[in-house]
């Protein structure tokens, strides 16, 4: 079943949804100017047939209501646009009229968001820069007010049921695995998420790759305690493979790693000397990272799985799963005898294979403490397993 609630300012909106809208542009502000949001609302409902809530929210007083004072109706503006799961922006300048000048503010903070939708009709005054970044970094723009409503709705999808603080998180980043993973692990430790906001959002395309949430949390081990401090990072979980030949003293074990220039790199060189891997989960995806980095095909049998766990578990959210292979002397031959350039030059990756050993890691300053903590359990796992 459909049901669609409309929120005008300055009410506060219901206590759970599946979806959520808001209707930013131009507002009038004198009687004789009509407003273009009753036909919005009025599409919305004759449009939307998926079941489930729909908030849509309305930043004018509702009928018989007057106006609430500047700062309730700004405040009231930011919180719910920070939360709403699509942004439809409808610009139908004028002006005189309707000109649009904290449209444009908004516009200006939510275009790179991933929720918003442009619509400008083809003729109104001051919307070229507006339709024009919109084109070049996948928003989407529509000429009429029927379109711009159908393409918000059919971005919502079927969206996802949330309840208090969850409200604060919109769909763009609450149907992303990382979140998912995030909020699954705060829930098992009996955790609240009382609210949030997302800072920002870094896509590829229209799909959100990372994220970073500004998260209010009540931590259940500590009585309630409410912390809300911090922000959060996600992206996608990583595969990380330890390609190695033991040897006796364990320091002196052969250990495959990649060279490549990563742009937060602190090292003395510039560059970051990794674990070949990448985004991913599974050992299948740990062999086609191997392949494209080093040039060396493994099959997913040839890989021991070691669980996962986070790298940086004060800032960002996300797992390396972690694997390794011992490899044969004509391996580490081929390895030597290509060490690259290797990588996915369309994806502007570049990789040289590098070959040390595990002793020599401890000794420099090359790879960061992750990487040691990986090599040392899978190299001491592999001498526990010689004993």
């Amino acid at each position: 079943m459909t049901e669609i609630v409309v929120v005008n300012s300055p009410d506060e909106p219901p206590d759970a949804w599946d979806a959520s809208v808001f209707l930013a542009g131009p507002t009038p502000r004198a009687a004789h100017v009509p407003s273009w949001r009753p036909a919005a609302l009025k599409l919305i409902r004759e449009r939307r047939r998926r079941p489930g809530r729909l908030v849509v929210f309305v930043p004018e007083p509702g009928e018989g209501q007057s106006w609430p004072t500047h700062q309730v109706q700004r405040d009231w503006e930011l919180r719910n646009l920070d939360r709403s799961d699509r942004v439809l922006f409808w610009i139908p300048r004028d002006l005189r009229d309707l000109p649009g000048l904290t449209t444009n503010d908004e516009w200006g903070w939510l275009k790179d968001s991933g929720r918003a939708v442009l619509g400008t009709p083809p003729d109104a005054p001051h919307v070229r820069y507006q339709r024009a970044y919109a084109l070049g970094h996948d928003v989407p723009v529509c000429d009429t007010l029927p379109a711009t409503v159908d393409t918000a709705l059919d971005a919502l999808g079927l969206g996802a049921p949330r309840t208090g603080g969850e409200r604060d998180i919109p769909l763009n980043v609450w149907l992303t695995r990382a979140f998912e993973d995030w909020y699954a692990a705060q829930r098992a430790a009996g955790n609240t998420l009382l609210g949030g906001r997302i800072a920002w959002v870094w896509r590829r395309g229209a799909a959100t790759w990372l994220w970073a949430a500004h998260v209010k949390v009540a931590i259940a081990a500590e009585g309630g305690r409410v912390k809300d401090d911090e922000v959060v990072l996600g992206r996608p979980d990583v595969t990380a493979v330890v390609l190695y030949r033991r040897a006796e003293p364990l320091t002196a074990s052969t250990v495959v790693l990649v060279r490549e220039f990563r742009s937060a790199a602190r090292t003395k060189d510039g560059f970051v000397h990794e674990l070949p891997g990448g985004s991913g989960y599974t050992a299948a995806d740990g062999c086609t990272e191997v392949g494209q980095e080093t040039g060396l095909a493994l099959s997913p049998e040839r890989l021991r799985p070691h669980g996962s766990r986070q790298l940086a578990g004060t800032l960002t959210a996300h797992h390396a799963h972690v694997y390794s292979a011992e490899l044969t002397e004509a391996e580490l031959a081929v390895l030597r005898s290509d060490p690259g350039p290797h990588g996915v030059a369309g994806d502007g990756e570049r990789t040289d294979v590098e070959i040390t050993t595990y002793g020599e890691l401890l000794r420099c300053e090359r790879v960061d403490w992750s990487t040691l903590g990986m090599l040392a359990a899978v190299l001491t796992g592999a001498a526990e397993d010689q004993r």
